[in-house]
């Protein structure tokens, strides 16, 4: 029996007749070799002509049949195996903090997960460093047995879609050259655009192209694969911001595989609630729907006045599970994005608008706790299932809130009285304990801006915050509060949202600010949230409410997502985890597999890899929180930034919403757009800045331009592509309150010559 040949000898075997090997032979030399690991290499490795080349396929196949080796190509190779160069995606770090990559080609049905790769980076090395997000070739050394490491050779251009850019054409072409591509992203070198590669764009267009080659000079060719055309529609404008965040558009073709190749939900370990009458009230443009409620009285003797309420959320874990291109993506996107007229999905649209959306009268796999309250608001008990149910309507707010309030609303009223009241009901109760608990309360309006058919700006407006609103969103606390008393009760591990107490500058700095208005602030860990509350409410209808209001929201913590346990102060909750979102937060769809697991609810629970990084995880979901919602509020200066280019030199109503020592920040009335006054447009005489009364004082008239004033404004600059607006200041200072100017003051302030002569750089910042 011939002994496989290694590399060296191979060519040993030239010009003898050799034996066909064994199919054991052939996976020991595939393994040992596996950049040679096609059927020529094999047939020369060994030996083999003629018939035995022949019969060595038939070998091959009878491997590939029996799942020893896998074909990938024309090379086969050892399941899990990875080639000995490859190109890798740096995705995450490991809990040491090491870099992990994972191969941009793989086949995760034919060889399960794409295997993790531990990046070396050598810090005295030649060798180029890597860092997440990049793409690399790396050479591959282990096993899946032991696990793979690979040593970066060179950073690759990652190719993550189309290029952002304004075409600009020549006005004389020359060697076919027609223009330019000018990038939205200033990182990408522009590119030449020659002829044939136009796409019909004209100067000046907002378009996407793609790198097709570069001219002998060595500058990147592109090539115009689409005209977004005119800059000021929310079209152009939102993917600006995606492109300027990177933010992923398009699903990578093994996720996309995965969901179309997905199907309906079985019902094992499942109990069916189809007839229970659950609903979903959401916005009326909604396009999926992942929770649905209902509520009926209690009929315990013992609990009198009290409400059983349920909330069903759409079972994605059953769907997206760990370790699958699907999930790995998701993990990436973290959230789903959303624009005035644009959703930027965190999963394919097979998955969220169709198979997890709970749809009407459509059976769908859901996860429900069942939750049992007392008259006075406190939550006694609640379960948790894994069930089958079918939504019975689909109501908006706005038809929902329209029935209880008497007024028509055809689609609702069959519901009023069956489903309607009864949540009003338990709402009721629920407010109760609400009351008792004391939340921050802030009064924050959102905008929302409605678009023309063209994706131009129409109008910005408030909508209404209604009681339907309301409902849900307490549902839904008390939901994400119980999935986190289960998991911590039965010790598994989980992500938590955390929202932890003001930091004890922030705090310092809000009493020193409320002093000058003779408003006391507890000391050290007796701030609470119901304390800002009574701060509030103290100055409701007073000269300083809007002022007070908005120092106290910028004093708060942002809340971000941990494995820690930590509260949240805002909702003054000892334990609160996101459970009622898993299609748009990643964050949902770990605590849904937590659930799973510890629960023995079927398939699709959490993994031990993934309890182990659960910090890791959570660090990059907060991330992409905070990505998301720069990239929202970016799109939304921009769009209202176009709104008003052709508006220079009208006036606005606005409120002052920070002050710096460039200059004051302001927030117009009517759209919420945020623009900025240099300190050189106050007037004539020196302003001194005063950081703790987040106000500017004139030196010699004594007045004063403040956080929270109302004022009027000349709009002289607008710039769209950049979403920033400058302003003039109409209103005069308002005369000096008698408020102590505090020490800190003067010495925050320039001297020297009239602060009208320093002209601002600060044009377009933001606060």
């Amino acid at each position: 029996m011939p002994k496989a040949p290694t590399d060296k000898n191979a060519n040993k075997n030239k010009g003898k007749r050799a034996q066909l090997p064994t199919p054991e032979q052939v996976a020991e030399w595939i393994r040992e070799n596996p950049a040679q690991s096609g059927k020529r290499e094999i047939a020369r490795a060994f030996g083999l002509k003629g018939q035995n080349k022949i019969a060595l396929k038939a070998v091959l196949k009878e491997l590939e049949a029996s799942g020893v080796v896998n074909k990938r190509g024309k090379r086969f190779a050892e399941p899990g195996q990875l080639p000995p160069t490859t190109v890798l995606d740096v995705v995450e770090r490991d809990r040491e903090g090491g870099l992990i990559a994972r191969p941009i080609q793989w086949d995760v049905e034919v060889d399960g997960p794409a295997p993790a790769v531990s990046i070396v980076n050598h810090r005295n090395s030649k060798a180029p460093t890597a860092g997440i997000g990049d793409r690399v070739l790396a050479k591959i050394s282990g096993n899946p047995t032991l696990g793979f490491r690979g040593r970066v050779i060179k950073r690759l251009e990652r190719n993550v879609g189309a290029v952002l850019g304004v075409f600009r054409a020549f006005k004389e072409p020359e060697g076919g050259i027609v223009g330019r591509i000018e990038p939205t992203d200033r990182k990408v070198n522009e590119m030449l655009v020659y002829e044939q590669n136009t796409g019909g764009a004209e100067n000046g267009d907002l378009v996407e192209v793609s790198v097709v080659g570069r001219n002998t000079q060595g500058l990147k060719q592109a090539k115009i694969d689409k005209v977004i055309g005119d800059l000021a529609s929310e079209k152009a404008v939102s993917l600006i911001a995606l492109h300027q965040h990177n933010i992923p558009t398009e699903f990578p073709e093994a996720a996309i595989k995965e969901a179309d190749a997905a199907g309906d939900a079985d019902m094992n370990k499942r109990a069916d609630w189809r007839d229970l009458p659950l609903i979903t009230i959401d916005p009326a443009d909604a396009k999926d729907h992942d929770d649905a409620i209902y509520a009926i009285a209690d009929d315990e003797p013992t609990n009198e006045g009290g409400f059983i309420v349920t909330v069903a959320i759409a079972d994605v874990s059953y769907y997206v599970r760990p370790g699958t291109a699907l999930d790995r993506e998701a993990l990436t996107r973290g959230n789903s994005v959303y624009f005035p007229d644009r959703v930027v999905p965190m999963l394919p649209e097979r998955i969220s608008n169709d198979l997890c959306s709970l749809k009407e009268d459509v059976d769908r796999p859901a996860m429900a706790v069942r939750m049992t309250f007392a008259q006075d608001g406190r939550k006694l008990r609640h379960t948790f299932h894994r069930i089958m149910m079918k939504s019975h309507a689909r109501l908006a707010y706005q038809e929902a809130q329209a029935a209880i309030d008497g007024d028509p609303a055809p689609r609702a009223e069959p519901w009023l009285e069956p489903v309607l009241r009864p949540l009003w009901a338990a709402y009721e109760v629920l407010k109760r304990g609400r009351d008792y608990r004391k939340p921050l309360e802030l009064d924050l309006p959102e905008r929302k801006i409605v678009l023309t058919e063209d994706g131009q700006v129409d109008r910005v407006i408030v909508p209404p915050r209604l009681d339907a609103h309301k409902l849900v969103e307490e549902f839904m606390i008390q939901a994400n509060v119980a999935a986190a008393e289960t998991l911590e009760k039965r010790k598994q591990a989980l992500i938590y949202r955390v929202h932890e107490q003001p930091s004890m500058s922030k705090i310092e700095s809000l009493r020193d600010f409320l002093r000058t208005l003779s408003i006391p602030l507890a000391k050290g860990d007796q701030v609470k949230a119901e304390t800002f509350n009574g701060i509030l409410s103290g100055v409701e209808g007073t000269p300083h409410s809007e002022l007070v209001s908005t120092v106290v929201l910028r004093s708060q913590s942002q809340a971000v997502y941990s494995p820690n346990n930590q509260g949240h102060f805002g909702l003054n909750l000892k334990k609160y985890a996101h459970f009622t979102s898993p299609i748009r937060r990643y964050a949902d769809l770990i605590v849904h597999r937590a659930l799973v697991s510890t629960l023995n609810l079927g398939a699709g629970g959490i993994t031990l890899a993934d309890e182990e990084r659960l910090e890791q995880i959570a660090e990059m979901i907060s991330d992409t929180e905070r990505r998301a919602m720069m990239a929202e509020r970016q799109t939304i200066d921009r769009l209202i930034a176009h709104h008003l280019q052709n508006k220079i030199g009208a006036q606005f109503s606005a409120r002052i919403n920070g002050v710096t020592r460039a200059g004051l920040f302001v927030t117009l009335d009517d759209t919420g757009a945020d623009g900025f006054v240099p300190i050189s447009k106050l007037g004539d005489e020196y302003f001194i800045y005063d950081e703790v009364t987040h106000r500017v004082q004139g030196d010699v008239t004594g007045g004063i331009y403040q956080m929270g004033d109302r004022v009027e404004v000349e709009l002289v600059e607008a710039a769209p592509v950049a979403g920033s607006l400058r302003f003039d200041m109409i209103t005069e200072p308002r005369e000096g309150d008698g408020l102590p100017r505090s020490k800190r003051s003067r010495s925050g302030s320039p001297s020297g010559r009239p602060q009208r002569q320093r002209r601002s750089n600060r044009f377009g910042g933001r606060k």
